[in-house]
């Protein structure tokens, strides 16, 4: 039995719900699952707690002496990136006080590993006064004043403007200008030290699984809505359409290629000092 994390978003939830509860074949495959958000995931992972797991690339930095990545099961697309946001209406100014090596600018993050605060360390360098929170306090943070602005990722980006917020940038379109790529947010690791057909066949039962959730869109319907955090199906299902896609499916050249930028940008600000090379479970 594998101990399998992946967190109570509805887009892994409509991803996972197949193989957990035995809707397709897993081959013999069993799975003791944690669910929890993703820095949480990220830290196990970090911690070498979990055989397989959702994490955020910007996490693998750091683990590909001890992972690899699966090529399904990744969050990966476009227009789909973290969005930084403010109280503050005048973008300028936000993004004035954010580029200035002085400034006192405090940012909610959604933890430290997620591709969302990588993506804002490339787009403002001098935002260093960070503070990592669960990423479904942030909106309430920023309302309250507690910071100035903040990262948000997941179902946040659909309701941010109505509690009266603004976009300050989104990171998402940021990344996909300087890449030229579509953004890689996350995706499945497993342990090197698992052999070699395991993680052929661990890969095998999740494609299997995400394709089954495509065919049979409402049969993951219950497992998503008992895990959604107080959302409304309209944006669960907006969730879902979002980081849901023919990348998640299999990554393919252009996604493998857009997550190996991710790590050469990430190595041009200093975050790793090696080169990550045959990371995926298939080169």
């Amino acid at each position: 039995m594998f101990t399998l994390g992946f967190s109570p978003c509805p887009n892994d939830c409509f991803m996972f719900d197949a193989m957990v509860f035995g809707k397709i074949d897993t081959e013999g495959l069993e799975f003791d699952v944690i669910m929890d958000d993703v820095e949480s995931l990220n830290l196990m992972a970090l911690d070498n707690q979990l055989d397989i797991s959702k994490i955020s690339y910007h996490t693998f930095l750091y683990l590909s002496e001890k992972y690899k990545m699966l090529n399904s099961g990744s969050a990966l697309g476009n227009g789909c990136g973290p969005i930084l946001i403010s109280r503050d209406d005048n973008m300028r100014t936000v993004i004035d006080n954010l580029k200035n090596k002085d400034n006192a600018v405090k940012i909610a993050i959604p933890g430290r590993f997620t591709t969302a605060n990588l993506l804002l360390s490339l787009a403002f360098p001098s935002a260093v006064n960070t503070i990592e929170m669960k990423f479904y306090d942030i909106e309430d943070a920023i309302l309250k004043g507690d910071v100035n602005a903040g990262v948000i990722i997941h179902e946040n980006r659909f309701t941010y403007q109505d509690k009266g917020l603004y976009k300050v940038l989104d990171l998402g379109e940021f990344w996909e200008t300087i890449a030229i790529a579509p953004i890689p947010l996350g995706g499945i690791a497993i342990k090197k030290d698992i052999p070699d057909e395991l993680k052929l066949k661990v890969n095998r039962v999740l494609r299997r699984s995400i394709e089954y959730a495509f065919e049979n869109p409402q049969a993951s319907r219950a497992f998503v809505k008992r895990n959604a955090q107080e959302m409304s199906e309209e944006v669960i299902f907006k969730h879902i359409d979002l980081y849901v896609n023919n990348y998640s499916i299999d990554l393919g050249t252009e996604g493998k290629r857009a997550v190996y930028l991710l790590m050469q940008h990430a190595n041009r600000i200093g975050l790793i000092t090696k080169k990550a090379e045959n990371i995926f479970v298939i080169p």
